[in-house]
């Protein structure tokens, strides 16, 4: 960054925090009436003028339906300078907060159970406010992370700087997630117990708040390692020309050569196959008409002149009558094995015994698989008739697969 831009962005920091100050001191009462309460009061200020505290980031609105609140920054600075030991934060971290909000929990219950309703309402007013810082420090963290995103990067020069300002933004991200992975709402929902308003406020309300962080924690997260990829790509190339500069510093003779009229080009060129260029006759060239005429009256002259062949019948049958054939053959020997089992007076004949003792050249697979296709395809009435029982086993443990054996058939 040059000089002159040094000064214009001092000069525009200079200006910005002389009307951020300005506007704390005109609205200094309605802030320290919000800071005294829990919400800011609204009657003393203008449309414009909430709109240009909400932009300076001095208020903020933690969603649409609530009301305007003091910043967590703007609130500490106050507590620090009021030396309000009650609501200064000396520490921010999240482990501590969720510390003191199970301290002030307790409090609460006590004046609760005590019955000093006014110690019960500053208590609940604490929580609120604790509740608030914690929901804001982590608000402004995800607004930080998203101006650096936008803004930070391109104001440093060098790609380099660019790529450490990106990994220390993904550290801040992970030690943000961190911090809400501390929050345990298990631990909470015991906390509160049956007590509503504590219930609306550490359960459904900071689980809602924390849902939206973790979206815009992940969002942020996401375009962070896009933006990452990218910076790593210009990396390279930017290596890629520095090493080519370089390489043309110390060879300042080296001119390129023409690959495309080379024979033998490097396999880093040479990525695509060889193409072979392909020749035709140009006939509507008359200079070339009489060199084709010749050529063809110097092809010579075939000595006898082909005779036709007829060509000859198939000497085979075809591999559909072969088939056919061979799965009638298969369905006969089926037929005689359930003939048989009709013959042998109705005992339990195995299909594996049959298939063995009659020496047929079928597979043991296929003909199981044929003895219960035909069982199958048998009429009702007939297939009353058999009893047909597998001999099956389990595939496995974790298998449910069923695998056959053998099949006895026999006479119902």
């Amino acid at each position: 960054m040059s000089g002159g831009d040094a000064q214009a962005l001092e000069s525009r920091l200079v200006t910005t925090g002389v009307e951020r100050l300005a506007l704390l001191g005109k609205h200094a009462e309605a802030l320290m009436a919000g800071y005294a309460r829990d919400e800011v009061p609204l009657e003393g200020l203008s449309t414009t003028a909430l709109n240009r505290l909400l932009a300076a980031r001095i208020l903020w609105r933690p969603d649409e339906q609530g009301g305007v609140k003091l910043a967590p920054k703007v609130r500490e600075l106050i507590a620090e300078m009021l030396a309000d030991e009650t609501r200064r934060h000396v520490n921010a971290d999240v482990a501590e907060t969720l510390e003191l909000i199970r301290g002030l929990v307790q409090s609460y219950r006590e004046a609760r159970d005590a019955g000093e309703y006014w110690r019960q309402e500053q208590q609940l007013l604490r929580l609120r406010q604790e509740v608030d810082d914690l929901n804001g420090r982590f608000a402004d963290a995800i607004d930080s992370l998203w101006r650096r995103l936008n803004g930070d990067f391109g104001f440093v020069s060098r790609l380099a700087d660019k790529i450490r300002e990106n990994a220390r933004a993904q550290k801040q991200i992970v030690r943000l997630l961190d911090g809400l992975a501390l929050i345990d709402f298990d631990e909470l929902i015991a906390l509160v117990g049956s007590d509503g308003a504590l219930r609306k406020l550490l359960v459904s309300q900071l689980q809602q708040q924390l849902t939206q962080h973790f979206t815009s924690l992940r969002e942020v997260q996401r375009r962070l390692i896009e933006l990452m990829a990218r910076f790593r790509q210009q990396q390279s190339r930017s290596r890629l020309v520095a090493g080519m500069v370089g390489f043309l510093r110390e060879h300042p003779d080296f001119v390129p050569g023409n690959y495309a009229r080379r024979s033998e080009v490097p396999g880093l060129v040479n990525r695509a196959a060889p193409l072979s260029a392909a020749g035709a006759a140009a006939l509507d060239q008359a200079p070339d008409v009489r060199t084709l005429t010749e050529l063809l009256h110097q092809l010579p002259r075939p000595a006898s002149r082909p005779e036709p062949v007829t060509a000859a019948g198939v000497a085979q049958a075809p591999e559909e009558t072969l088939v056919a054939a061979r799965q009638q053959a298969l369905k006969e020997d089926v037929e005689a094995y359930y003939l048989a089992v009709v013959d042998g007076g109705g005992e339990p004949l195995s299909a594996l015994a049959y298939l063995k003792a009659g020496q047929l050249a079928w597979g043991e697979e296929l003909w199981l698989f044929q003895v219960i296709a035909e069982y199958r395809g048998l009429p009702r009435a007939e297939q009353r008739a058999f009893r047909l029982d597998q001999e099956e086993s389990q595939a496995g443990p974790y298998n449910q697969l069923r695998l056959i054996h053998d099949v006895l058939l026999r006479l119902a």
